[in-house]
C-alpha cells in the first residue's frame, strides 16, 4: 500500500466538524438506505431512488441538474465553484430477482452522505467544488460510460465511491466486460406434423451454449463467459422461430474482451449455420479495466482506521466483477474501495448479500465509509501537495492486474 502521509495543511478541525455532521446525518442516511433497499429498481428505472437522493441534496443547498447525459434517473449536484472538483459517485440500481444483492442502497446513501457532511463541515466560502453524481444503470447499462461520453466528468478532478462486499479492501482489480444480446431467427412449423419445414431457433441457441462451453477450456484463466437463455420459444408444438440469449464476456483488459468477442461471434455464426437459422447480435457498453488511485484510496483507509475500521491487504488474484467505474478511472483519478458488510465468503449478487445490505452492521459501516470519503475530500480540497501526488500517480501508474 502507498505510505500514508499527513496532510500539509491542518484539516483536523474540518474532520471534527465532519464527525459531528455525520452524527446529525446518521438517522437520515440509515433511513434512506433502508428505503432504497425496500424499493429496489432496475437499471435506468431508478426513479424513486433518484428523487430521494436529489431531494436531500437540493434541501442542503446543492444545485441539482436532473436527467443529465440523456438518462432520466441520472443527476449532477454541485456546491461551491471552481477547481478542484471532488465528486462522490452514487449507484442505486438493483438486481432482477435479488434486489440489492450488490448493496447499491449503501453506495447511494454513503455517497450522498459524504457530499452532505463535507458541505456542512466546510460551510460557505471554501475553495473548490463538492459534487455528487448520480450514476444509474451500473448493472449492465453502463451509466457512467454514457455520462463520461456526454462530458459529465469533464471538469472532475477526482471521483470517489465505494462498494459493499465480504471484506474491506482499499482497492482490487476488476475485469473489463461486454454485455451481448443475441437473437436467432428460424422458421415456424408444426413440431409433429411438419418438422422438416421448420428451422429451430431453439436448436441454434442450444448449439451456441454448447460451443461456448467447448471454448472455455481454451481461453485465459482470468477470462469469463457466462449467460442465460432469455427466450426459448413460444410453444412446445411449434418449431421455435425466435429465441434469444444474453451473454457477458470478461477479460483483464478491453482489448482482451475484443479478442474474445471474435471467438464468440464464431460460435454464433456456427450455431446459425448448423441449424439453418440467422442471428442478430448487439453489444452494450464495454466496461473497462480499473485503474485505482492508490494515493486517494490509502487516505480513505487511514480515515477508516481512525474510525475503528480495518482493511485487509489488497487482493490481486482470482475472479472479480466488472464495473463502469473502470472507464472513469482511465480518464481521471478514481477509487473504488470495498467495505465488508457480510461474513467473508458471502457471494455478491446473492440473497445473502441482499439481506446483509439491510442489516445494522452494514448501516454503521456505511456511515464510517461516508465519513472517511468526506474526510478525504476535505484533504483533497485543502492540500495542493496531495493533489500533486495523486496526479503524478495517475500519470505514471497503470491499471491493477492480478499477480
Amino acid at each position: 500500500m502507498v505510505e500514508f502521509r499527513a496532510p500539509a495543511v491542518d484539516v483536523t478541525p474540518v474532520h471534527q466538524r465532519l464527525h459531528d455532521a455525520m452524527a446529525d446525518l446518521a438517522p437520515v442516511l440509515t433511513e434512506l438506505s433502508a428505503d432504497l433497499h425496500a424499493h429496489p429498481e432496475l437499471a435506468l428505472a431508478e426513479f424513486h431512488a433518484a428523487d430521494r437522493l436529489t431531494g436531500l441534496l437540493e434541501k442542503d443547498g446543492f444545485a441539482v441538474e436532473r436527467g443529465v447525459a440523456g438518462l432520466p434517473t441520472a443527476f449532477v449536484a454541485s456546491v461551491g465553484q471552481g477547481a478542484p472538483v471532488v465528486a462522490f459517485l452514487c449507484e442505486y440500481d438493483a438486481l432482477a430477482g435479488v434486489g440489492h444483492g450488490c448493496g447499491h442502497n449503501l453506495i447511494a446513501a454513503g455517497g450522498v452522505g459524504a457530499a452532505l457532511a463535507l458541505h456542512r463541515a466546510l460551510g460557505e466560502g471554501f475553495t473548490g467544488t463538492i459534487r455528487c453524481i448520480g450514476t444509474p444503470g451500473e448493472e449492465g447499462a453502463g451509466g457512467k460510460i454514457i455520462e463520461l461520453e456526454a462530458g459529465v466528468f469533464a471538469d472532475v478532478d477526482a471521483a470517489l465511491m465505494f462498494h459493499p462486499g465480504d471484506r474491506s479492501l482499499p482497492w482490487r482489480h476488476a475485469t473489463a466486460a461486454a454485455h451481448l444480446d443475441i437473437t436467432f431467427h428460424g422458421v415456424a412449423a408444426h413440431a409433429a406434423a411438419a418438422p422438416a419445414s421448420g428451422r429451430s431457433a431453439l436448436s441454434a441457441v442450444v448449439q451456441l451454449f454448447v460451443s461456448i462451453d467447448s471454448l472455455r477450456q481454451f481461453i485465459p484463466e482470468t477470462a469469463r463467459i457466462h449467460g442465460i437463455i432469455t427466450d426459448g420459444g413460444q410453444a412446445v408444438n411449434i418449431v421455435p422461430e425466435r429465441t434469444s440469449a444474453a451473454l457477458m464476456v470478461r477479460a483483464l483488459t478491453q482489448q482482451g474482451v475484443e479478442d474474445l468477442l471474435v471467438r464468440v461471434w464464431a460460435c454464433v455464426d456456427a450455431a446459425a449455420a448448423a441449424t439453418g437459422t440467422t442471428a442478430e447480435t448487439t453489444v452494450g457498453k464495454v466496461y473497462a479495466e480499473r485503474k485505482n488511485n492508490h494515493t486517494i484510496a490509502t487516505r480513505v483507509a487511514s480515515h477508516l482506521a481512525r474510525l475503528g475500521e480495518s482493511m485487509q491487504e489488497p487482493v490481486l488474484r482470482g475472479g472479480t466483477g466488472s464495473s463502469d467505474i473502470g472507464n472513469v478511472s482511465l480518464v481521471l483519478p478514481a477509487i473504488h474501495p470495498y467495505l465488508q458488510i457480510a461474513p467473508e465468503g458471502t457471494p455478491g449478487h446473492s440473497h445473502a448479500m441482499a439481506e446483509a445490505a439491510a442489516g445494522p452492521q452494514a448501516q454503521q459501516r456505511m456511515l464510517h465509509m461516508a465519513e472517511a470519503l468526506a474526510a478525504t475530500g476535505a484533504d483533497l480540497l485543502a492540500d495542493s501537495g496531495l493533489w500533486e501526488t495523486v496526479r503524478e500517480e495517475f500519470a505514471t501508474a497503470g491499471p491493477d492486474f492480478p499477480a
